[in-house]
């Protein structure tokens, strides 16, 4: 099973940068999820199981919750039995049909 989790997590009441913050829910991400790819509005982890995509959800909360009185979160999930390596896997089956995506 693969479960794609896309999610952004951050405190509201730290200003305009709050890269400090979320730099530690990302080191958090390096150790726990199989793959994960940083964005500009937030992070794609791919994990084994759902229970193992919340567990990250919960962990980066909980590197968040001791920090802020508001912490803005949102998540989408795409899980699909029987595959593996979607993170990769998805942007090669567009770049097959259309040839190299811009990075």
């Amino acid at each position: 099973m693969s479960v794609l989790m896309e999610f952004a997590m951050f405190p509201t009441d730290k200003g305009g940068s709050v890269s400090e913050y979320v730099s530690k829910v990302i080191d958090m991400i390096r150790t726990e999820a199989n793959s994960y790819k940083l964005t500009a509005m937030g992070t794609i982890v791919e994990t084994n199981s759902f229970v193992e995509a919340l567990e990250i959800l919960q962990k980066a909360h909980d590197i968040l919750e001791p920090v802020s009185e508001r912490i803005y979160s949102s998540v989408k999930f795409d899980v699909r039995k029987g595959k593996n390596n979607r993170l990769e896997g998805k942007i090669k089956s567009v770049e097959e049909k259309i040839g190299e995506v811009k990075k």
